[in-house]
Order: structure tokens, then sequence, then C-alpha cells
């Protein structure tokens, strides 16, 4: 035999060879009817259901002993001292029978022993077989077992009899709470009967106050739902709102622009006219001033003299441009030269000389038949304000240029004389020569006198109203001495002219505060 838990070789004690018959039936009937027949206490402790504790008792008045068969495997090393016999059920049922017959009769015997085979080795064999099989098929474990490891199975056994204790004690702690709980219950029975009452008329009252809120709670999804449509369409409308806004914004910012554009081109335009107010378009086209002893129109000196050789092209264009500005200053006064008509033409200007023939007494009759309206015919004569040429032409040259000049001194006089009567409107600003005041801003027009030319023009000759005695003549001479009178005379006729467009240039200035 081998320990079923390590296998270990064993040895049958002599204990179970001598156990007699009786022992033997008395050691098993004893298990089964252990196994059979249940404590009626422990019965009564447990609480079973009535149906499943009949079919306990219909089960535990049954005869047959549950027997278990387990077939240990030989161990793997082929010893042959190991092998063992097999007993089947048949053979076990079969000897209950035979131990029946032998009770009846008079000589006592038991299944499987003879009284010529009690001393025999397999009898024994299968004694102890038997008695290990009904062992291992009451128990968890498997018999036969060595003393090791029934010390070690009883050391397990009692751990778990010290846990069967524990738990059975915490059961009964807690079926004693339960029992005690039970019987408090039953006490309290009443009252908690009131108190179930009220919790149901309060789950009544809770359940009408969760109606009337279920109802109000609708009603507010109602009106929730109503408030988000409303807000919807608030905010469509902000929408709305805003891209009006936008639009609006858009288009002020626009007109702000054009507005700003306006104003700028206004201060552009307000500076420039007033740019163009200050602007003398006389002096800028016209523009007298002095070089030396020179008189300059334009950059152009007009005059000669022997140190300073003037080329006479610069003198005919210097004389064009005096012509020009006479011209242009009459047009604007409106005046028009009595015997003359000035013909501007750059540096070859000349002056046409008017000359009306005197018609005798006899003819008196004969001009008060010819019609009014028809002009009197004039003899013209052509006056050239340039001079240069050939040498030998420059003599005849000369003269026809000395009577220009001295045609042009006396357009230059008639148009100071005009000028001197029409300018009783007109006061002479004292703090600038040249430029004039109206009399609305002149301090007092009682003492206004009229504008007069700085020289003196006689004839071919011009002086100083100071220096009378200082005449200097137009005409061109041959000489150191008459070159410097000309171009001093020249000089003075440029400073007349500066003069008169001084003049004409407050009238123009003056013009929009008189309107």
């Amino acid at each position: 035999m081998y320990c079923q838990r390590c296998r270990t070789p064993l040895k049958a004690d002599s204990l179970l060879d001598d156990l007699n018959p009786a022992a033997f039936d008395l050691l098993a009937g004893s298990t089964n009817s252990k196994e059979q027949q249940p404590s009626l206490a422990q019965i009564q402790n447990v609480h079973f259901p009535q149906e499943r504790k009949e079919r306990y008792e219909r089960a535990a008045r049954s005869n047959q002993s549950p027997l278990h068969k387990r077939t240990i495997p030989a161990p793997r090393d082929g010893n042959p001292g190991m092998s063992f016999i097999e007993i089947t059920e048949s053979q076990l049922v079969a000897s209950e029978p035979t131990q029946k017959t032998s009770s009846t009769s008079n000589v006592p015997s038991k299944p499987g022993i003879s009284s010529g085979k009690e001393s025999s080795l397999s009898w024994a064999a299968q004694r102890h077989e038997r008695l290990f099989s009904i062992l291992s098929a009451h128990s968890d474990t498997d018999h036969p077992i060595c003393s090791e490891c029934s010390s070690m199975l009883l050391s397990a056994l009692n751990a778990k009899l010290n846990t069967a204790t524990r738990e059975r004690d915490a059961y009964a702690s807690f079926l004693k709470q339960l029992q005690q709980a039970a019987a408090k219950h039953k006490d309290d029975e009443a009252s908690v009967k009131k108190e179930l009452e009220r919790l149901k008329a309060e789950e009544q009252e809770a359940f009408a106050e969760l109606l009337r809120l279920e109802d109000e709670k609708k009603q507010l999804e109602s009106d929730l739902a109503d408030l988000e449509d409303e807000e919807k369409e608030l905010e469509r409308e902000e929408q709305r709102f805003w891209l009006s806004r936008n639009a609006f914004d858009e288009q002020e910012h626009a007109q702000r622009v054009d507005l700003e554009a306006l104003r700028q081109k206004t201060a552009h335009d307000q500076k420039q006219y007033e740019k163009l107010q200050r602007t003398n378009v006389y002096n800028d086209t016209f523009f007298i001033s002095h070089d030396g002893n020179f008189g300059t129109i334009n950059g152009l000196r007009l005059g000669r003299l022997p140190n300073i050789v003037v080329e006479w092209a610069e003198i005919n264009a210097a004389w064009g441009q005096t012509l020009l500005l006479l011209q242009t200053l009459a047009e604007r006064l409106s005046f028009s030269f009595q015997g003359y008509r000035l013909r501007p033409l750059g540096s070859t200007s000349r002056i046409e000389k008017l000359e009306y023939p005197q018609q005798p007494p006899d003819a008196s009759s004969a001009s008060a038949a010819r019609p009014t309206n028809q002009p009197v015919p004039a003899r013209v004569t052509v006056l050239e304000l340039f001079n240069g040429g050939p040498a030998l032409n420059r003599v005849f040259q000369s003269r026809r240029f000395d009577q220009a000049m001295v045609a042009f001194l006396d357009c230059l006089s008639q148009l100071g004389k005009h000028v001197e009567r029409t300018s009783t409107s007109t006061t002479r600003d004292s703090g600038r020569p040249g430029v004039w005041r109206t009399p609305s801003s002149a301090t007092n027009t009682s003492n206004a006198q009229p504008m007069r030319l700085p020289y003196v023009i006689d004839g071919d000759k011009i002086w100083s109203r100071d220096r009378p005695d200082e005449a200097y003549s137009i005409r061109v001479g041959i000489g150191l001495s008459p070159d410097e009178n000309f171009t001093k005379a020249c000089k003075y006729v440029l400073t007349c002219c500066k003069y008169l467009l001084a003049h004409v240039s407050n009238l123009d200035s003056s013009r929009p505060s008189q309107s």
C-alpha cells in the first residue's frame, strides 16, 4: 500500500489484522448510520423549506448505503510490489446475502471470511481495501495515509474547525441581533404603523405636489419655448439691425471720407485762391527791376553805357516788352491814345502815328454835307521802335528810332495824365511807393490827392519833380554824354511804367472789396 497523498509505501498496522469481524461490521455500520441518519437537532437548527425537508427524510430512510469506488493508479516506476486487486461493486453487494445466510446458521460467519482462509494474505488485503474504500467514500481524503500526512490533515481540519467555530459564533451573534431587532420591532409595530400611515399621507401629498409641479413644469416649458422663439426672433432682428448698422456705418464712413476729401479740396482751393489773389499777374508778366545803372524789364537791360556795351537786340527786346506793357495798361484802364496806335511786335515793335489833315475854311460846307458817321481818313506814319542793322543805314534808322521813343514818351504822358484825372477815388499808400489804397481804407478822404507819375515828361525829355534842372533826353546821341542820358531816361521811363503797373494792380485787388 501507498500513502494517497505523498505516495510513500505503507505497512498496515497489526490492529487491522487482528480486527475481528464484529468490530469490522460495527465500524462499517456506524459509519453508514451516521451518514444516513443526521441528528434531529441539526435538522431543527437549520431552516429548510418543507418540500426539501421531506425529500431529505425519504432519502434518509433508504437502506442502500452510498459506496464510492476510487481507482488509485499504480506508481510509474513499475514496481510489482505495489500492485493491488480491484473489487467490483457486484462482489461487494454479493457478500451481503452470504452474510445473511451464514447468520441463520449456528456458526457465526461474515462475508468473505472462511475458516480455512482466515490466515491468507488475500483476505487481509481485501478487508483492508474495503475498509479504506469505505473511509475514502465518507471523507474528503483518500485512504490510506501516512502518519505525517495524518498530522498535516489533522492540523488542517483543526484550522477549519476553528474557522467554522468563529463563523458559528458570528452567525449566532447575528441571529441574536436579529431576534432582538424582531422583538423590538414587535414592540414598535403600532408606532411604525402610525408612521407608515403618516408617510403614506405625506406620499400622497408629495404625489399631488409632484403632479402640480409637473403641470407647472409643463407650463414653464411652454413659456420657455415661447421665450426661446422670442429670443430667436430678437436675435434675427438684432442681426438685421447690426447688418443695417454696418451698412450705415460704411455709408457714413464713405460720406465722411468724401466730406474730408471735399474739405481738403476746399482748403487747397482756398489756399490756391488766396495765393492767386496775392499773385499779381502784371508783376509776374512784366517784372521791372534794375541792374546797376540799367533799368530792366523781364531781365532785359534798357540803355547803353560806354564801358558796358549792351547789344541792340537786347535793347530792342526790352522796348518791345515795355511797349506791350503800355498797351496792356491802356486796355486795362480803357484808354485810347490820341494820335498814336501801338503795335507791340517783340524786337520789331512799332508805333503808328496818326496825322489828320487840316480842313480849309471853305471846306466846312462840304464837311457838313458828308455823313457824320463816316470817319475822316488819317495819314499813318510808322515809327520803328528798334535800332541796329548795317552801319550805312544806322544813321537814318536812329532817327526813326528816336522819333518812336519820343512817341512812346508822349503815349506814356497821356496815360499818366489820364490816371491823374481818374485817380481821385484812390489814395497812395505812403508806406510802399506805387501801392494805392481805396477811399474806404484811407484815414482822411478829404486830404486825398490824385496819383501822379514820379517823373515829368515834356517832349523828348524826362526829369524828376524834385530836380527839374536835371532833364534827360530819350534820344540816342553820339558820344558818351548822350548815351548816359539815354540810359537814365530809359530807367526813368521804366520807373513810370512800374508806377502805372502798381496803380492797375491796386485797382484789381480792391475790386472784390468794393463790390
